[in-house]
């Protein structure tokens, strides 16, 4: 349940900006949303789905189509340079086995495109 109210709470997050955004532009509905979430993020795509029909009820949302992708974890190790794909956060240089790292990719979660009627 904790699972679900996460994402709920982040879909409601993305549809308050969303209406922000419509308003700005003077007008009225959404007819697509595109958005990227990285693996990384501790958001479980299935879950957002799951809620986002129910969250985007009434709202500039409601029917829009809704595209998400997923860029995947990478990383450079902070001892050798190596650049490297992380399934999890925590995980170690695959060269060196440093945990050090700065992550590039994987932690996004951001609205990419508005199509708004």
């Amino acid at each position: 349940m904790n699972l679900i109210m996460h994402e709920l709470s982040i879909a409601t997050s993305i549809i308050k900006t969303t209406e922000n955004e419509v308003d700005i532009s003077i007008g009225e509905k959404v007819t697509e949303i595109i958005l990227e979430i990285g693996k990384l993020s501790g958001v479980e795509i299935q879950s957002l789905h799951f809620v986002w029909e129910l969250a985007a009820k009434n709202t500039v949302l409601e029917d829009s189509k809704i595209t998400i992708f997923e860029p995947e974890g990478i990383a450079i190790c902070a001892e050798c340079d190596t650049e490297y794909k992380l399934e999890k956060i925590y995980d170690p240089c695959t060269k060196c086995n440093s945990p050090f790292k700065k992550i590039i990719s994987g932690k996004e979660l951001k609205i990419k495109k508005l199509i708004i009627n």
